[in-house]
Parts: structure tokens; C-alpha cells; sequence
């Protein structure tokens, strides 16, 4: 066995899975299963060490990180033998922001010889690629909303808070940070409805697209839908579309325009 998905929540790590021809040993990060997906072994941070132990005696070479997981804290009464010379690794990534700290971990499982692998690097089909996927299609509004969240995004880029935005009639309505895009779209203002405002997601300047590529599926559509927002707009590829059938299907059903834009993309 070659390949082990470091997995968090969601459906991605089932799906990079299944298109695998061997099935990689899947190591779940304690307190967020994978959806779908039985899970060989179970760590947390304070357990790394012995994780990378277990991957070299397995046989494995290379590792996917996919699916979400929360930025942990570090419990250190909890470090095993393994991990404890990895300390000083942690409390700089711990310290560090989203990119920082994920280019550490990177670092980790690099240098002790396991190359790392992007998702879309073992499922190609997940990367959004040009065009509108939905029956509905931008109006002249969306496309000035697409553009300013284009900019947006870009001028968040250095602070490292987030992959996403809300814009509707050219305002910014929300801003994705530490509760990710779900609780951005359940934090709305009510405006936001009335505004026909759109949901725009993108990778951060530096995004560390081995592990932390933006992502969205069909429970980012139903959320959006459920915000009252008028469609999706994302980075063609740069963002993942989890289940695109799906996510169509259910763009057309409540009537959501699903946009894959190329950055300064006017329509």
C-alpha cells in the first residue's frame, strides 16, 4: 500500500477513495470522521509521530490531506515518545496563520520522506473547470458582483482569514473567517436576499493547494440556497466541485446560477 488519505469531515476523502485502483489506508484525524469512509487508523496532533511511524512500517510513500478539519489546539499532556521532538514544529504552526501553519505540516510528512499529494492530483475531475454549469445564467449585476469579489478575495489575500466572500449590489456582505463557509452563509444579513447577492470562493495568495484547496459541494449549494443568495461563483481551477451532478442538479432546482469564472472574467 503507497497511499494513505490523512482525512477530515465531508464526502471528499470518500470520493478521492474510490477512484483510487488500490485503496489507500485511510487515517482519520480524531473528532472529524470522514463521511462514508471506514477509518483504519484514528490520530490527533499530539499522536503525529507515531502516525508517521505507522505510514513508513505500511509501506506508504505518498499521503493526500482531505476534508475538513478544525485548526487544533495542542494538549501537552497528551504527546506521546514519537511526537514530542515535533514540539517545536507545532507551536510555529500554531502560531502561524491558515497557510503557515498547513506549509509546516506539509514540511513534516516531507521530510520524513512521504511526498504529498493534492486531491485533485488523484481525482482530477474534482477542479472546476470554465463555465456556467447552471440552467440559470449571470445577469449584468452578477458579473459586476463576480468582479468585485474577485478583488475582494485578492485584497484579503494577505491577511489569511478565509477562501470566501458575499457581494450583492457591489457591497460587501460577509466575509468567510474562523467558522468557515458555513457559518458565513448562516450569518447573513437579511439584505442579502432581497440584494440577490452571490457567494464567491477562491484560493488565498500562497493557498497550499496540497492541503487546503477550497471546496465546495452540494451542501455549500443547499446553504446558499437556504441564505437566500442568488448563485455560486467560483475559480476555475482553483476550487473543487464535490459531487458536480449533484450540485447542478440542485442549482437548477432552486433556481441558482452556478458559475466556474476565470479571474477577470467579465461573462
Amino acid at each position: 500500500m503507497s497511499l494513505a488519505l490523512i482525512a477530515g469531515r465531508g464526502r471528499l476523502p470518500a470520493e478521492v477513495a474510490a477512484a483510487q485502483a488500490e485503496p489507500p489506508l485511510i487515517c482519520g484525524f480524531e473528532g472529524a470522521p470522514p463521511d462514508g469512509l471506514a477509518v483504519d487508523h484514528t490520530f490527533r496532533l499530539e499522536t503525529l509521530g507515531s502516525l508517521l511511524v505507522k505510514l513508513g512500517e505500511a509501506g506508504v510513500t505518498k499521503v493526500c490531506f482531505c476534508g475538513g478539519i478544525d485548526r487544533p489546539a495542542l494538549d501537552p499532556t497528551a504527546l506521546d515518545e514519537e511526537t514530542k521532538p515535533l514540539i517545536p514544529l507545532f507551536q510555529k504552526a500554531l502560531a502561524a496563520g491558515d497557510n503557515g501553519a498547513l506549509e509546516i505540516i506539509r514540511k513534516i510528512f516531507e521530510r520524513t520522506g512521504f511526498e504529498v499529494l493534492a486531491p485533485d492530483k488523484l481525482l482530477p475531475d474534482l477542479v472546476a473547470e470554465q463555465g456556467v454549469l447552471s440552467e440559470a445564467w449571470p445577469d449584468a449585476q452578477m458579473r459586476r458582483d463576480a468582479a468585485r469579489g474577485e478583488a475582494v478575495l485578492k485584497g484579503l489575500a494577505p491577511l489569511d482569514i478565509g477562501q470566501a466572500c458575499v457581494i450583492g449590489a457591489e457591497q460587501v456582505l460577509g466575509v468567510e473567517a474562523i467558522g468557515g463557509t458555513d457559518h458565513l452563509l448562516t450569518t447573513l444579513p437579511a439584505r442579502a436576499r432581497e440584494m440577490r447577492a452571490i457567494l464567491c470562493k477562491g484560493p488565498k495568495e500562497g493557498q497550499i493547494r496540497e492541503i487546503d484547496m477550497p471546496t465546495i459541494g452540494p451542501g455549500t449549494v443547499e446553504a446558499a440556497a437556504r441564505a437566500g443568495l442568488a448563485g455560486i461563483v467560483v475559480d476555475e481551477g482553483d476550487v473543487m466541485v464535490l459531487d458536480r451532478a449533484a450540485c447542478v442538479e440542485l442549482a437548477n432546482r432552486h433556481g441558482l446560477v452556478l458559475w466556474c469564472r476565470r479571474g477577470g472574467e467579465a461573462a
